[in-house]
């Protein structure tokens, strides 16, 4: 969970990110995405460099002067800008560092994403392709493996997303299963569905049901949601023939239920209490 220690520190360093986007265009997006995650993955793989870094008892100037002098001419001009943003910060935690790279490359891909007026299809995209892997134990077993080689599995997600796959979810699909510190690939994908949400001022609702709700039903759910909210509701819908009937939304650490499998669970547990 984020404290607001983070979330002071990543302002400062995602105003860095809006910067370079003003300044420099949209299309060097995806290649600043690219540079920072490849900065993320050498911190992650470097303690040592990591907890340098990261040093509380050194000023953010020292911290970035050191930055520079190791990646200059390695990245672009304002890739580096960011990096050094990143890395004068005051972070919670030394592991933070890296987070907030691949953050800041995942919201460069949803910044570019959004201008070609595509980021709710890469939002649902990613929803679904995480279901994917989340029903295939096999395919889950071979993206989580960490003996295997990160180009490989990155090739494997690009076989299996179809060319009609927005090229933004292709990439984002495969940083999370490259990930940072070794993070689960559906709690990286999570973290980037929040993302995708906050950066449209929406809210994800993950919307369980027996049968596909028709696009009145979804209209009508969303709207209700959004009234009780007071914000956007983009829904996720999960079919599960387990519930029997009704719907269950989850809303953050938030649950709904209705279904007609969880009203019997409580009515045996009050006959029973």
């Amino acid at each position: 969970m984020e404290t607001s220690a983070f979330r002071r520190a990543y302002s400062e360093a995602e105003a860095a990110l809006e910067e370079v986007l003003r300044a420099d265009g949209i299309d060097v997006a995806l290649r600043v995405a690219e540079e920072l995650w490849a900065v993320a993955r050498l911190v992650d793989a470097t303690p040592t460099l990591r907890r340098n870094l990261a040093d509380p008892s050194r000023e953010g100037s020292d911290r970035a002067a050191l930055a520079q002098g190791l990646l200059t001419g390695k990245v672009h001009g304002n890739s580096l800008h960011i990096v050094l943003a990143v890395v004068a910060q005051r972070w919670p935690a030394a592991g933070d560092l890296g987070l907030a790279l691949e953050r800041l490359g995942v919201e460069a891909v949803m910044a570019h994403a959004q201008h070609e007026g595509r980021l709710g299809q890469v939002e649902d995209e990613l929803f679904r392709f995480d279901r994917i892997v989340g029903a295939t134990p096999d395919l889950q077993a071979a993206l989580a493996d960490r003996r295997a080689d990160a180009q490989a599995k990155g090739a494997l997600v690009e076989r299996l997303l179809s060319v009609r796959t927005a090229p933004q979810t292709v990439r984002l699909a495969k940083q999370a299963v490259a990930g940072v510190r070794g993070r689960r690939f559906d709690l990286t994908v999570a973290s980037f569905l929040e993302q995708a949400a906050a950066r449209q001022d929406q809210v994800s609702a993950t919307v369980t049901t027996a049968v596909p709700l028709s696009a009145t039903q979804l209209d009508r759910l969303e709207a209700a949601l959004s009234s009780q909210y007071g914000r956007q509701i983009h829904t996720n819908v999960i079919i599960d023939e387990g519930v029997v009937g009704g719907i269950r939304v989850e809303i953050g650490d938030e649950i709904i239920d209705g279904t007609v499998g969880h009203r019997l669970v409580e009515a045996r547990r009050q006959m029973t209490s």
